[in-house]
């Protein structure tokens, strides 16, 4: 059997399982899968598991931060500029803090970022303080996004 499908394999049965028990637990799927794909990206290593899970959850922090920023400052008389101002700031702090060896892989960030807009984004309700400081793994971006995130990468290095 060959690397690629040997590789195949595990990545579809774990996949499998992975699928049940992120619905089981009501996880983001999706964010896990990206994670997975980033553990593989960032070097499919021991070294890979940890950046992977270091950037994803210091991305969801960034984006966390920003919607936070976004409920509890609301500018409406800047507009979508508001919005535009906050994520670029963030996203700025995001890269910038590359120059720390634990947030190296600016992709592993951006991940976790875009990841955690989307839940926000996607999610009825999610954009406000109450929901975005909530002690609840489903309905907190922050909290499962990084829950999810850091569960796909170690599928990840499983299925290696």
């Amino acid at each position: 059997m060959s690397q690629l499908v040997a590789l195949s394999l595990s990545i579809g049965i774990l996949g499998g399982v992975a699928t049940f028990l992120y619905l089981k637990l009501g996880l983001a799927i999706w964010a896990g899968f990206v994670a997975w794909a980033c553990f593989f990206h960032s070097g499919g290593d021991t070294n890979a598991v940890k950046n992977t899970i270091v950037g994803n959850i210091f991305g969801s922090v960034c984006a966390w931060v920003a919607a936070m920023i976004l409920v509890s400052m609301p500018q409406e008389s800047l507009g979508l500029a508001w919005p535009a101002i906050v994520v670029g700031l963030t996203v700025l702090v995001l890269c910038l803090a590359a120059h720390i060896k634990a947030f190296s892989v600016i992709p592993a960030s951006v991940y976790g970022y875009a990841c955690t807009f989307a839940f926000l984004h996607l999610k009825e309700g999610a954009m406000t303080s109450a929901q975005l400081t909530a002690m609840d793994i489903k309905g907190n971006a922050l909290l499962l996004i990084a829950v999810s995130m850091a569960i796909g990468a170690l599928f990840g290095m499983a299925s290696g």
